[in-house]
């Protein structure tokens, strides 16, 4: 009878060596996949955010007579924004064109003004 709960102690204490392993062989194996994402983030996630918040504030802040480039390639001036719409015009014949805000990809710096 006395055997009996020094069995259970040592059993539970090996239990609770196991479970630490258990852990620790949890973390080791987390850890590589925890680090490929916190480089993903810093790399690839956190410039592209910061590029898309520069465009949006670039958009927000276009003028009639800046020049513009759509997602599609299309080079214009700007002849009128209303709402989210931008009104172009493009080419020799002052074709004008008419897009959602969301379809500008770049917004030239003006011929006075350089690039920060």
């Amino acid at each position: 009878m006395t055997l009996f709960p020094i069995l259970l102690e040592t059993t539970a204490a090996a239990g609770d060596t196991a479970q630490q392993g258990g852990i620790l062989q949890l973390l080791y194996t987390m850890l590589p996949f925890v680090l490929i994402v916190g480089v993903m983030y810093f790399f690839t996630i956190r410039p592209q955010k910061k590029r898309e918040k520069k465009l949006k504030e670039t958009i927000a802040a276009m003028q009639p007579g800046d020049k513009v480039m759509s997602i599609g390639g299309i080079v214009g001036r700007i002849a009128n924004i209303s709402g989210d719409e931008v009104t172009i015009y493009s080419g020799v014949a002052n074709t004008m064109l008419t897009f959602k805000k969301t379809a500008i990809s770049t917004v030239f710096p003006r011929d006075g003004e350089s690039e920060e």
